[in-house]
């Protein structure tokens, strides 16, 4: 199985989640939301940068399953996300993530962002501790 996404928690509490410019399938899709889900697992306050310079854009079903992971971890989120960063240069795929916040909205503080380096420097400036 080609990986949808890398995720890499060896910064924590900065969790990075890298999207690999593989074609969504139900597969790939299913193993991300469950590994995003597993970042959760230490109970401790996060940020999450999420790098979709060479993201693919996923299927509707999969924006779909995208916005009701959101909608069932909502909670989880609140309680131990502290923001969310987007890296998305990329204009389809900026409106692919609005489409999913429309079905069901971001439940923590987010920004968007061109670059990785911009995301980084705006999760620095926050004290996780």
């Amino acid at each position: 199985m080609q990986p949808y996404a890398d995720i890499d928690e060896s910064a924590f509490p900065i969790v990075q989640i890298r999207f690999t410019g593989n074609k969504s399938t139900d597969e790939n899709f299913q193993a991300y939301l469950d590994q995003n889900k597993a970042c959760y697992r230490f109970q401790k306050k996060l940020a999450i940068v999420f790098d979709a310079t060479e993201a693919t854009i996923p299927s509707f079903s999969h924006q779909k399953m995208q916005a009701e992971w959101l909608k069932e971890n909502k909670e989880l989120m609140q309680q131990y996300c502290v923001v969310t960063a987007y890296v998305i240069p990329n204009l389809a795929i900026r409106a692919i993530l609005k489409a999913i916040f429309a079905l069901q909205k971001q439940p923590v503080a987010y920004k968007i962002f061109e670059t990785k380096d911009e995301a980084m420097t705006w999760i620095d400036g926050l004290n996780l501790n």
